[in-house]
């Protein structure tokens, strides 16, 4: 529709006294080359049925219309050249134009490719060509008059109330008046029974591939006469033209109304996964400050480090003495400090697969629970993987990989799962927050009063108690007998902080860390969220097109 907005409708709506633009089309072998040469008089196209290779099409018009024709007027998008010799080395698809006395001016003759061609880009422009004619002039045989596809054409031009003439070429003189009428009937019933009807009896080419004179007569004197004829070359445009808006302006709306839906749907499976998204980080958020971290092996390693058991009885009785038990404990201990930063980094990895895994099955169920959703995962699910992925062999990408053991080619794991890439991406994000917590401590003690106490403490022990103080910052911190093992640990550290920097720098620092590995969450979820976007974008929807499209119907529709 696009096409035809931009190939024929605007430019004859702008320019309606251009000549005739007659599109000669038809099948594989149908003559139409052959035809066009015989009217013309001379040799200016080559048959298809020699050349199945995309080729040229040939505009030919009288040396006075040549202006309307060497610019952009019709067929924009495609380039001109003025070789006069069929089969030169033009480009293929180029329209290639030829001026010729024999043809009447008001009038240009357009030889299309074959509608039936093997060759894909060949139908794609014998269809375009076809679009932007205001006549066809189609051709078949006496063999071929009710092959399927002409027909599909011709009643495409009815219903766009297109004017067609209709040849039926290398007819057997028994038989033709018996095919003749026959196909008459046929037009007849598709709405085409006021199409001109001419026939061409069979018979032999002379050695320049061209028929008779006379065989052609009949359609030559009716085209001189149409091009002599204003009134009738001003019926043809406004029939064409008008049943070519009309049938747009009637098409417009429902598919306006699909694009729509589609952008709609395309909005709304995007918001799911995002949705499933956005959840995992709040949960990892939340996860990562309610204390849930302090458990298991992070928990031991961190009791292990700092003695926790009796430095929790020294913070009820003297302050003193629980700062010297704490200079004591974390001075000189590497080993226990790189035990307690593993565990932690270990525990934190395990934290981010687990959300990230339960976001990407939301996501995936979400869209399981749709159409297009499910349309979408299948077809994701059977595209070949990408450099340096694989198939896993468990799980929910069992039935991919089988599907992949059965071509021979690997297919990308499903979106229900983590992607390859994820536990690398995640261990390397954590071993940036800990540098990250790290300098920070290093950096709060610059220049201040706390830097003989930083090195008192060591700046590992402080920047450990530091992450231990953020996994328990929104459970707060109990005190008494509120002191429970995981988050109560976390007393020591907050308690440790705070006399080397200061309730209100700690709460500070405790805000950055939880801030930079916010960041870092954000970053490895958009990752994994980008596996359905990148599915999304395979299928892209503009919901803009069907509103300028059916502005453009609209003002078609006005100007005529």
């Amino acid at each position: 529709m696009l096409d035809q907005l931009d190939d024929y409708l605007l430019p004859r709506l702008v320019q309606l006294e251009a000549p005739i633009l007659a599109v000669v089309g038809g099948s594989t072998g149908a003559g139409k080359s052959t035809l066009v040469n015989t009217v013309i008089g001379k040799v200016v196209s080559e048959p298809g049925v020699l050349r199945p290779t995309t080729r040229s099409p040939v505009l030919i018009h009288h040396p006075a219309d040549a202006d309307w024709f060497v610019g952009d007027r019709v067929l924009p998008g495609m380039a001109r050249t003025a070789s006069e010799e069929p089969g030169g080395m033009e480009d293929a698809g180029q329209l290639r134009l030829v001026a010729a006395d024999s043809v009447p001016r008001g009038l240009a003759i357009l030889d299309a490719p074959d509608i039936d061609s093997v060759v894909q880009a060949n139908r794609d422009l014998a269809t375009q060509l076809l679009a932007a004619a205001d006549l066809w002039l189609f051709v078949t045989t006496a063999a071929r008059y009710s092959d399927a596809v002409p027909w599909e054409f011709l009643q495409s031009a009815s219903d766009r109330s297109t004017a067609v003439a209709v040849v039926l070429d290398r007819a057997p003189s028994e038989t033709i008046d018996d095919i003749t009428g026959h196909l008459a009937q046929m037009l007849l019933e598709r709405g085409l029974g006021d199409s001109p009807l001419f026939s061409i009896q069979e018979t032999v080419v002379d050695g320049n591939g061209m028929l008779p004179q006379q065989a052609v007569a009949g359609i030559k004197d009716w085209l001189i006469d149409l091009a002599a004829d204003a009134e009738a070359r001003a019926g043809v445009v406004r029939r064409t033209l008008q049943g070519a808006v009309s049938a747009m302006v009637k098409t417009t709306p429902p598919f306006a109304a699909a694009v729509k839906a589609q952008a709609e749907t395309a909005l709304e499976l995007r918001s799911s996964v995002e949705s499933a998204y956005d959840q995992g980080v709040k949960d990892i958020a939340k996860a990562s400050q309610d204390g849930t971290l302090l458990r298991g092996e992070v928990l031991a390693r961190w009791q292990q480090f700092v003695g926790t058991g009796e430095l929790l009885k020294g913070l009820q009785s003297n302050g003193g003495r629980l700062r010297d038990r704490l200079k004591n404990s974390l001075g000189n201990k590497p080993a226990e400090t790189r035990d307690v930063s593993d565990a932690i980094q270990s525990g934190l990895e395990s934290l981010l697969s687990e959300h990230a895994t339960a976001a990407a099955e939301r996501a995936e169920k979400a869209w399981q629970g749709t159409a297009p959703g499910r349309q979408l995962l299948n077809a994701a699910a059977d595209r070949p993987a990408a450099d340096g992925q694989s198939a896993g062999v468990e799980g929910k990408a069992g039935a991919s990989a089988a599907k992949a053991g059965a071509s021979g080619n690997d297919v990308v794991p499903s979106l229900g799962m983590l992607s390859e890439q994820f536990p690398a991406a995640a261990s390397r994000a954590v071993r940036e927050w800990q540098a990250f917590v790290l300098d920070l401590v290093r950096k709060e003690g610059a220049d201040k009063k706390s830097t003989a106490k930083i090195l008192e403490y060591g700046v590992n022990g402080l920047g450990l108690s530091l992450m231990v103080v953020m996994f328990a910052s929104a459970a707060g911190i109990p005190k008494g007998a509120q002191t429970s093992a995981g988050v109560g640990s976390a007393v020591v550290g907050q308690r440790l902080l705070e006399a080397v920097f200061g309730d209100k720098a700690v709460q500070g620092m405790v805000d950055k860390a939880r801030e930079d590995l916010d960041g870092k969450v954000h970053a490895l979820m958009d990752a994994e969220f980008a596996r359905y976007l990148a599915v999304l974008d395979q299928h892209p929807v503009d919901a803009e097109t069907a509103r300028q499209l059916t502005e453009a119907a609209r003002a078609v529709e006005d100007c005529t």
